[in-house]
């Protein structure tokens, strides 16, 4: 288990490979983002995109679920966030694309509040298989000190 002492400034981790799927990109965007260049074929083809692509929503929520992911298999003493800063989205996702995570250590910062607790300040960085970035969100994570 990583505790909030554990964590150092500056470190850099790549994971992830979540493989984006058409049928999830309507599903995503017909329960949540009903736009019709997420939805429609034609419709996505008269756009900047070209032809359909995932709501940024959904690529957050994939970009979460990497995140968690990688969270499992590397525990961590998170207790949760309140809150992201400047989200980017900035290219678009398709169908076929496989998503990675890159993730940034930019801080750390006591929390008078919860002395129990500090506060680890990240970048993440989303990349579709080209490399090419097509996300971008910093966050603050609450994360248990050793007791």
């Amino acid at each position: 288990m990583l505790y909030f002492e554990d964590v150092e400034i500056g470190t850099v981790q790549s994971y992830g490979a979540y493989p984006v799927t058409r049928e999830e990109v309507l599903s995503f965007a017909s329960a949540y983002d009903p736009q019709p260049f997420h939805l429609d074929d034609e419709a996505a083809a008269k756009t900047f995109f070209g032809k359909i692509s995932a709501s940024g929503w959904h690529t957050c929520a994939m970009t979460m679920r990497m995140i968690v992911d990688h969270g499992k298999a590397h525990p961590i003493a998170a207790t949760g966030s309140p809150g992201i800063d400047k989200v980017r989205w900035r290219r678009p996702v398709y169908p076929g694309d496989t998503l990675s995570v890159k993730a940034h250590v930019l801080g750390k910062r006591d929390f008078p509040s919860r002395p129990h607790l500090g506060v680890v300040e990240n970048r993440y960085e989303t990349f579709n298989q080209d490399g090419v970035l097509v996300m971008s969100f910093e966050s603050d994570t609450l994360v248990e000190r050793r007791k």
